[in-house]
């Protein structure tokens, strides 16, 4: 199935280093995702589930803890994430990664899967 034309967001209602969940599809599925959109613009996507025990980042729906130094931190067991690969780098997951999911940016929005290969 093709989901380069799924708009999850706009990337103008995304705040620069801001974190914001979306829901999709995904293999049949509906899925939270988590968007992040970095200073450098970049923008990232992974689900919303803890390596560490399966369970949502989130302390309430699309509501996200941060740390004072912008690591997303699990509201359930306190892991902690950098958000330039989704790498866990403290608490019961250190070292485990978030999964990430594709999307790319067009027309000024977030798209859920890879960059469509440019025409030759």
């Amino acid at each position: 199935m093709d989901t380069s034309h799924t708009i999850l967001v706009r990337v103008e209602s995304l705040p620069l280093d801001g974190l914001h969940e979306v829901e999709a599809v995904l293999d049949g599925d509906a899925e939270s995702l988590i968007v992040h959109r970095a200073a450098d613009n970049r923008v990232r996507a992974w689900l919303n589930v803890c390596p560490h025990a399966g369970r949502r980042l989130d302390w309430a729906p699309g509501e996200f803890l941060r740390s004072k130094e912008g690591l997303l931190v699990c509201a359930v067991h306190g892991a902690s994430f950098e958000l330039a690969g989704g790498e866990c780098v403290a608490g019961p997951c250190r070292g485990e990664h978030l999964r990430e999911v594709a999307v790319h940016c067009v027309d000024g929005q977030v798209r859920l899967g890879a960059a469509p290969e440019a025409a030759s």
